[in-house]
């Protein structure tokens, strides 16, 4: 009875002391769910929005991409603009100060000549002379520059036709220098430059055509016709002579044949041809003598080797090129430094004997006063 009543309590204490702490443990196991749960959106949204960020970085990124590619290649088109713009700039500076130092050249000789004008005027001599003297400078700059007779022989006939209202024996000794000087320009052989010219412009024409070697066939025989009437065996015979005789041709060539050659290489073949003879029309208007007749050769040799010479065009166009090959384009001018150094001599005098009137005007000037 005693013991009972104390066992009880310790049963009846036993069971409320466990309860609490099993609530005690299932509550914070809930909190840290949640906790857990809240962390783990956390974290995805702040994923969520690192990715967005960095979705934004690299479109970003990528605009600023081709936006510094696209001002790259505006700056690039920039800078070509401006070194063409440089370019032209300093083209325009050059041409620009060309043509200040071609006005200032002009205007000294502008000024020159109107000093030289004023001076003429006083003495009708000096002027007719100094005439003369430009004339001849100009007739031997014509002569030993350019090869020019007939301007020439035009300056020295205008210098002459200016000396004949004087008549002072240095007059009549320059004229008979110059009437030499005109003399030995008549006698010249006159070089045809324009006509030569022209057969050059039309032989360059006439390649196009002219036939190669290549491109020749031999002419058909032509069947012979018989009057008689052949029975049926010596036709059919006759036939088929015919067609044997006109599966093997021979033709008899006295050159070496020249290769083949494709249409691209025949095309570069007159090509060639045509800038020879451009090159000997070039050479004619400047006088170059070696030049002209090497291009010339080279065409020929080119024809002869290439080309049928049995047809029409190309004999022609050979013996074009004969003749303006076998024609001098360069004539040994005369010189008409003995008449400038006459017309020197004779400036000189005059200048020396106005210098002396002048002297001796001003001392009979003087004396009078």
């Amino acid at each position: 009875m005693t013991e009972q009543p104390s066992s009880e309590p310790n049963t009846a204490s036993t069971p409320p002391a466990a309860t609490p702490s099993s609530a005690t443990m299932k509550k914070p196991s809930f909190f840290a769910v949640v906790a857990f749960v809240l962390v783990l959106l956390a974290l995805v949204i702040l994923a969520w929005q690192w990715l967005n960020t960095r979705h934004r970085f690299n479109d970003l990124e990528q605009s600023l991409t081709q936006r510094l590619e696209q001002f790259s290649s505006n700056n690039q088109q920039s800078l070509a603009l401006a070194k063409n713009a440089d370019e032209r700039s300093t083209e325009s500076n050059v041409r620009i100060i060309k043509l200040e130092q071609q006005l200032a050249e002009s205007r000294d000789q502008q000024e020159s000549l109107q000093t030289l004008y004023l001076e003429l005027v006083n003495n009708y001599d000096e002027r007719v002379i100094a005439e003369v003297e430009q004339l001849l400078t100009i007739a031997n700059q014509q002569l030993q520059l350019a090869a020019n007779i007939k301007p020439a022989l035009l300056a020295l006939q205008t210098a002459d036709s200016r000396l004949q209202h004087i008549n002072s024996p240095l007059a009549i000794q320059l004229r008979k220098a110059i009437a030499k000087d005109i003399q030995r320009l008549q006698e010249l052989p006159q070089v045809d430059v324009i006509g030569m010219s022209l057969k050059l412009e039309n032989l360059t024409e006439s390649i196009d055509t002219l036939p190669l070697v290549s491109d020749r066939h031999p002419k058909p025989l032509q069947p012979e016709v018989r009057l008689d009437e052949e029975n049926q065996i010596r036709k059919l015979a006759r036939e088929i002579w015919e067609d044997l005789k006109q599966m093997i041709r021979l033709e008899r060539i006295d050159r070496a044949e020249p290769p083949l050659l494709a249409p691209d290489q025949t095309f570069f073949l007159r090509e060639n041809i045509k800038l020879h003879l451009l090159t000997a029309r070039i050479a004619l208007l400047q006088h170059d003598e070696n030049t002209y007749r090497a291009d010339l050769d080279a065409a020929d040799k080119w024809i002869r080797g290439h080309f049928d010479v049995r047809e029409n065009a190309t004999t022609t166009a050979l013996t074009t090129l004969k003749q303006l090959s076998a024609s001098n384009i360069v004539i040994q001018v005369p010189d008409i430094s003995e008449t400038l150094g006459l017309v020197s001599k004779y400036k000189l005098t005059l200048e020396r004997s106005n210098n002396s009137e002048r002297v001796s005007d001003r001392v009979n000037a003087e004396r009078g006063q």
